[in-house]
């Protein structure tokens, strides 16, 4: 199906095989229903003895690593710290008493990432790689590589290589919640279950959300600014929404954690600066319900500011029709997996915006696909 259709963009082409990467991924780490063993044996026996993970990455691995530090510290128990790569080998060597050390990077060359990878050996600490090249010099370096098994990713923008990040460090969280002890192997199981019904629920839902990001990347024209909100691990997600926009169709854009609103971005809400909110709904977690209900509660406060809010929502939930029309809805999925759902619309608006704005998407100005020299 996918060689059938004709994609102008690189982009937009890669957005679409984004199940296509995450079936990849799931091939080469699930077996029988449950993890495959050999995958993550390096990575877990480097978190042996240890209770504190330092993930150091840069632009959209970054903020893959902040979606991974919830899921790691609430799943497998760990304490988690997540540095800007550039910033590490600047921080003092007294912070995090003998951590692993977890790099993301698409390449496995960004000049940043390997120089923390570097700089953590030379600590001589553990380190794990999480690359979507198994022959890079980061997967090379480290003690444990993780590959994605993403496919070879074009455009400067990343897309499928984010999703299968994402999915890389839920199942690595799973691996090691299982290692610590945390989690019972029928348990890993049902959540590697819930993660394969999830690839065809978003193959099925990429044309919807196309065609929706198309006219909704209207409300973006005359815009200042823009606001990603997102509360708990759907923070990461607001930010990496922000960031597409700011690279793709060169808009001003920020992420905050949705409670953070009114202690100072609020005074730039109104008609000409939208707000992405994400607004997404786990039924059977109870914080993700809470998370969801205070989410609701900030979008009836904004009525009165009258701004243009775009949400992002659960399917089956029409609450959210009645504070805004314009909602994308997302499959059903757990708190932990909703991101890889709701990143998609995202970065449709934001190739939209580029492609509205005469912008040539897959080769963005003053960027460059790998950042390989400081």
């Amino acid at each position: 199906m996918q060689a059938e259709r004709k994609f102008e963009h690189a982009m937009l082409k890669e957005i679409f095989e984004q199940p296509e990467a995450l079936a990849a991924t799931l091939k080469h780490a699930v077996s029988e229903g449950n993890l495959t063993p050999e995958t993550f044996r390096a990575a877990t026996e480097a978190l042996r003895g240890r209770e504190r993970l330092v993930i150091a990455a840069s632009g959209s691995s970054r903020y893959a690593g902040l979606a991974a530090e919830i899921m790691l510290e609430d799943l497998a128990g760990l304490v988690v710290d997540v540095e800007y790569a550039s910033e590490y080998c600047y921080r003092t060597t007294h912070t995090l008493q003998d951590p692993c050390v977890l790099v993301i990077s698409q390449s496995g060359e960004t000049a940043d990432t390997l120089a923390a990878l570097r700089e953590a050996k030379a600590r001589g600490l553990a380190t794990v790689a999480i690359t979507n090249r198994a022959d890079s010099t980061m997967a090379q370096t480290a003690d444990a590589s993780l590959p994605m098994w993403a496919g070879k990713e074009i455009a400067v923008p990343a897309t499928k290589s984010f999703t299968s990040q994402l999915a890389t460090l839920y199942l690595l969280t799973l691996a090691v919640a299982r290692f610590r002890g945390r989690m019972t192997p029928q348990t890993v199981s049902t959540r590697c279950a819930q993660f394969a019904e999830l690839i065809p629920a978003m193959e099925k839902s990429l044309p919807g959300w196309n065609d929706q990001a198309r006219q909704l990347a209207r409300v973006f024209c005359d815009a200042k600014a823009l606001l990603y909100l997102g509360r708990g691990i759907h923070y990461a997600i607001a930010r990496e929404g922000a960031l597409k926009l700011k690279e793709s169709a060169y808009l001003q854009a920020e992420g905050f954690p949705t409670g953070e609103l009114k202690h100072g971005p609020n005074a730039l809400v109104g008609p000409d600066a939208p707000v992405v909110i994400l607004a997404t709904v786990d039924r059977d977690d109870p914080d993700s319900v809470l998370r969801y209900e205070k989410t609701l509660q900030l979008m009836r406060d904004l009525l009165p500011q009258k701004p243009q809010m775009i949400a992002i929502g659960t399917e089956g939930d029409d609450e959210l029709e009645r504070l805004t029309p314009h909602v994308i809805h997302v499959p059903t999925a757990s708190e932990y997996l909703l991101p890889i759902l709701e990143v998609a619309p995202l970065q449709l608006l934001a190739y939209y915006s580029a492609v509205q704005r005469g912008i040539d998407v897959d080769r963005p100005r003053n960027l460059v696909k790998a950042v390989v020299h400081e």
